[in-house]
Formats: C-alpha cells, structure tokens, sequence
C-alpha cells in the first residue's frame, strides 16, 4: 500500500494534555503498542520493520529533514505478527542501521493518526500524521489538519524535530 501523508514530529512535555485533548474530541483509541522499529541500511529513504502486538509492518519511507509539518512518501506492506525470519534475511541482506524501541498510544480522529510516544533512550514525544491513502483528500487538505492539530497541541516551534528517532539515536551515540 502506497500513500502520502503530512506530518510532525515534536518532544512532548505534557503528554497528559495531549491524551485528555483526543479523549475530549472522542479521538478512536487503537491502543499501546511496544513496538521495535528495526532500520537496515539502504540507498535512499529509510526501510524499518515494525513488530509489535499492534502493528507490524516493513515500512519504506521517504521525508525531508525539515522541522514542522513535512511531505512523507510511504510504501507500506503488512506482515504477520512473528515476522522474525523477514528480519533476519533483511539483516543479512542489507545489515541493521539502528533499532528504535518504544511505547506508543495510537489514536484516530477520521483520517488523521496520532501517537503519544516514550522512546527508548530518547524521551516523550507526540507524533501527528495526516493521511492520504488513496490521494483523494490532496495535500492542501491534509496539511492544513496536521497544521490545525499542531496548533490545537500548543506545539512550541523549538520542540519540533527535523530527524526520525532512529537519527537522533545514532546522534546520540
């Protein structure tokens, strides 16, 4: 499955008022997710294979280094939940850049995915993304949700990151 999705990434200092915020707009619960996010190493993009009780998926993606709402180009293909073997042959394939461990809370509001997440090493961060599965919503309308939820959030302009997790571990190390 390919879609586009805008979308932030930002530290998270009160989480609590994020969570009350969906709940008080009846944002869909999905549910907490321990997720491991394993990165290989490749050409262009970046390629992770998420396992968790929720999700699991091998996920290549595409986004600028930018703060603030930022293009995503997503090629999404599901797996089963004991996807271990695929790990293994995308390791020897390709080698592991880094591994992202963290709990997140999934949440929905129509179209729009949210993510109250503690990584692993990192901290509290809020995650909003606006999606298009099948391009008929176009880019204008889904960046202006990702701009009215990042408004909504009270998202200072410093908390926004321009990196993925799996950058600010190898940063960090």
């Amino acid at each position: 499955m390919s879609h586009k999705n805008i979308e932030i990434k930002a530290r998270c200092v009160n989480p609590e008022f994020i969570r009350a915020y969906l709940l008080q707009q009846q944002a869909r619960f999905v549910g907490t997710d321990e997720q491991t996010d394993t990165y290989f190493n490749v050409n262009n993009g970046r390629l992770k294979l998420r396992q968790g009780p929720i999700e699991n998926a091998l996920i290549w993606y595409s986004r600028e280094n930018k703060a603030g709402p930022k293009l995503s180009e997503v090629k999404l293909f599901r797996v089963p939940a004991n996807s271990d073997v695929l790990k293994e042959q995308l390791a020897f394939a390709n080698g592991i850049k880094v591994v992202v461990k963290k709990k997140r809370e999934i949440y929905f509001i129509e179209n729009v995915k949210f993510h109250i997440d503690e990584v692993e090493g990192l901290g509290s961060f809020v995650e909003i993304e606006a999606i298009d599965t099948d391009g008929k919503l176009g880019l204008e309308k889904i960046n202006t949700q990702c701009n009215y939820y990042l408004q909504a959030f009270k998202i200072p302009e410093t908390d926004l990151l321009t990196h993925s997790y799996s950058d600010l571990l190898l940063n960090a190390s």
